[in-house]
């Protein structure tokens, strides 16, 4: 059970005593047994997972759902490893050993709610980034920054004023291939720090040239303002690659998360203006709509770092009524995606957002746009730039990599 989402059912109370419902690990069913008084037994997952429904939680999650997610037809639910306590799918994926200390890292730094915080307040939270930096401090291990040839802070101008962009470039002397990256964080927290090591990865793997876009954010800039800035990055990268020593007839768009979305959109948009298209598209765990039953949100409504409740406050923040959570700027799965180059699209296991990138892999393959998608078992949303700790999280730059490559080769 989880405080964050709340007890809806008197008969809940049985289960623990209040004053100790919130110190318990949503992830973790084992850590129920320090909590439950001697009296009471401790009551299967399964077994919560019928008391839940006859106390009318039918939306709710514990930690083992797979007779729940067999109900639905699938087979990828939660369970919870009796050994370790670590989390898996019911596949008998268990979550990695390094994904794991990340998200005990993040756990360990106390950070709120987010989906029970204002925007200003949310921005105040430690991130995953935070946690790694953490795991990297405790295991008594070099905190700086993967190298690459330089880094530039600058702004260019906005729809909305100047933006702020990051331009990593490789060692060498180019000319570079170039990418235009779009950082996460639900269209309202998390900056270009936040993502460098998303950034560094990708720079140093693809030997390309990467412009980080810093958009405006929600709620203080509503839709379309993220997406009015990607595209203004887009149009003056590609009248202004040559004076970073791009290449411009290779130019591709990348984004994580929100800014996966803001990738697509962005390409879509270029393509519908006339404007050069991007050779290639990355778009990692992108968010493509926003209903929040689908499989993956279902199954991983609960996760860390990012879960059902705060995808909810994103979209809440970010649109200014439901009609916007219609456009197509945002609802990728019902844009014109016909003409867009070869895409990449990377998911991971214990993700709420892994549906949404499995459906833009569908309705790409429809639109007749070459698609490669892969999705990471045992690892969690945000896993990407976390190549420092998380062994997967390099494998994935280098799928990411070489699907980029491809295109961005002379």
């Amino acid at each position: 059970l989880h405080h964050r989402r709340g007890v809806q059912a008197p008969c809940l109370f049985l289960l623990l005593p209040v004053h100790q419902m919130h110190t318990v690990p949503h992830y973790r069913v084992r850590s129920i047994s320090r909590h439950v008084p001697r009296a009471v037994p401790l009551l299967t997952a399964g077994a919560l997972a019928v008391l839940l429904a006859a106390c009318g939680r039918s939306d709710a999650t514990v930690a083992d759902s797979t007779v729940a997610s067999r109900a639905m037809g699938t087979d990828s639910g939660m369970t919870v490893d009796s050994a370790g306590g670590r989390s898996k799918a019911a596949t008998g994926v268990m979550m990695t050993t390094e994904q794991q200390q990340v998200l005990d890292a993040l756990e360990s730094l106390h950070g709120k709610p987010i989906e029970m915080l204002s925007a200003v307040e949310a921005r105040k939270q430690p991130s995953p980034t935070d946690a790694v930096m953490a795991v990297l401090i405790k295991d008594g291990k070099p905190t700086t920054p993967e190298a690459v040839g330089s880094v530039v802070n600058r702004t260019i101008p906005g729809p909305g004023g100047a933006l702020p962009i990051r331009i990593y470039t490789p060692a060498g002397t180019g000319p570079f291939p170039v990418i235009v990256y779009f950082h996460g964080g639900g269209f309202v927290i998390a900056t270009n720090d936040t993502y460098d090591g998303s950034a560094r990865a990708l720079t140093n793997a693809t030997k390309a040239i990467l412009v980080s876009v810093e958009y405006r954010k929600a709620p203080e800039h509503k839709f379309p303002a993220a997406h009015d800035d990607a595209l203004a990055a887009w149009k003056w990268v590609i009248a202004n690659a040559s004076t970073l020593r791009g290449d411009t007839a290779h130019i591709a768009i990348a984004g994580e998360s929100a800014g996966g979305n803001l990738a697509i959109a962005t390409a879509v948009s270029a393509k519908t203006l006339g404007l050069a298209v991007p050779v290639a598209i990355l778009a990692v765990y992108p968010v493509t709509q926003g209903d929040t039953t689908t499989p993956s949100y279902t199954q991983n409504a609960m996760a860390k770092p990012l879960n059902r409740a705060m995808m909810s406050w994103f979209f809440t923040q970010y649109t200014r009524s439901p009609a916007d959570a219609k456009d197509p700027r945002l609802n990728l799965l019902s844009a014109d995606l016909k003409g867009l180059p070869p895409t990449t699209i990377i998911t991971a296991q214990f993700d709420p957002l892994r549906s949404d990138g499995d459906m833009l892999a569908e309705r790409l393959k429809a639109a007749g746009v070459d698609v490669e998608i892969r999705n990471f078992n045992g690892v969690s949303h945000e896993f990407f730039g976390q190549g420092a700790v998380v062994p997967t999280a390099r494998e994935a730059v280098a799928y990411a990599a070489g699907g980029l490559r491809k295109q961005l080769m002379p």
